[in-house]
């Protein structure tokens, strides 16, 4: 295992900026997540971690190397891709010893290492079938279990849950959680998934074109996101923005005839408030602050109700425990505490220093 730095890296094609300044420190057994929409660098960074593709700009270093010109089977890394990459000819056991069989590991290693990834995954009863025979899930454990066999400094994985079904990717989920939980390997992991995300990682970079939006951990990105494009890909369903104004220690959204107290005071300004569904509460009407608005979509989840609801002029998510949620129609009455309120300016949209979701 080892720690990983990414100082100041570039990457350009040509005329395309794709990468511009990438800073990331993690810790020795860290389990860091590179996550945002298609196009935004996660997988170019991967690359160049793994040394699949060349840097244009700044440093990598594993440990106390540096690896910008050490060839990738010089890295010490292992990577787990999407398509499970594994060879239809060869048995289990076969994939699973490959890796170590190429850097001419004695039989008898060999063996061991197999055994006890087989164990760990749960995958000992499939040793002698071919990949055709086995689930995506089953394939999966075995891409798998040929990184973990070789021991690495750091485990890459890229997207590796995007081609199984939403039951398979929850229970593959746990799985990678557990296997980091016992073994405190350092992996970076991509995903697109903000569910993902949130569940795996140590710490999260959130990427948008080609910049880290915010570096944290999923406490501190979710509860104090970096700006609205953080806080809108992060958490499900997403956070809500009221536009509205903020004058001293009160926050009027518009549309909105009563008034939100802060912690803090402000210069005037107008802002968007950001606000999760689990942030407002269903109130009496009467009740001091309260805010009114007017039931338009139920969506059921079992353990949940959301509710979309026209907050002034604006359709707004809420989560109601099942058995308080309204009717469509019926009008809602709710609060929502002050420091549960995140601040953004209404032009740039970053965040205003000192508001918090807590």
């Amino acid at each position: 295992m080892a720690s990983l730095s990414i100082e100041n890296v570039h990457k350009r094609y040509a005329s395309a900026h794709v990468l511009k300044g990438i800073d990331i420190q993690i810790a020795d057994g860290e389990f860091l997540i590179l996550v945002g929409p298609s196009g935004c660098g996660k997988s170019t960074l991967l690359s160049m971690i793994a040394g699949l593709d060349d840097i244009s700009e700044g440093r990598i270093r594993i440990g106390e190397r540096v690896v910008n010109d050490v060839s990738p089977k010089d890295r010490d890394i292992a990577m787990v891709f999407q398509s499970y990459a594994l060879y239809p000819s060869m048995t289990v056991r076969e994939n699973i010893e490959f890796g170590l069989k190429m850097k001419k590991v004695p039989a008898a290693e060999r063996a061991a290492a197999v055994e006890r990834v087989s164990r760990t995954l749960r995958i000992d009863a499939l040793l002698e079938r071919r990949p055709s025979q086995l689930s995506g899930g089953q394939r999966q454990r075995v891409a798998m279990g040929r990184a973990l066999a070789r021991n690495p400094a750091i485990f890459l994985f890229d997207e590796p849950l995007s081609n199984l079904d939403a039951k398979l990717r929850v229970e593959m989920r746990a799985e990678i959680k557990s296997l980091h939980q016992r073994l405190r390997n350092t992996i970076v992991y991509v995903t697109h998934d903000q569910v993902e995300a949130m569940t795996l990682g140590d710490r999260i970079a959130v990427m948008k074109d080609g910049l880290v939006q915010q570096f944290g951990t999923p406490a501190e990105i979710y509860e104090r996101p970096a700006n609205t494009y953080v806080a809108g890909f992060i958490g499900s369903p997403s956070m809500n923005f009221l536009p509205g104004t903020v004058e001293g220690r009160t926050l009027r959204l518009d549309g909105v005839d009563a008034a939100v107290g802060l912690p803090q005071a402000f210069t005037p300004r107008r802002v968007l408030a950001g606000l999760r569904p689990e942030h407002f509460q269903p109130c009496a009407q009467g009740t001091p602050g309260a805010l009114h608005a007017g039931v338009e979509i139920l969506e059921p989840t079992g353990a949940d109700t959301f509710a979309t609801v026209r907050l002034g002029p604006q359709a707004t998510t809420v989560r109601y425990a099942p058995k308080l949620a309204p009717a469509v129609g019926d009008a809602a009455w709710l609060t929502v505490a002050s420091d549960a309120i995140s601040l953004f300016d209404a032009d740039g949209g970053t965040r205003l220093a000192g508001t918090s979701a807590h």
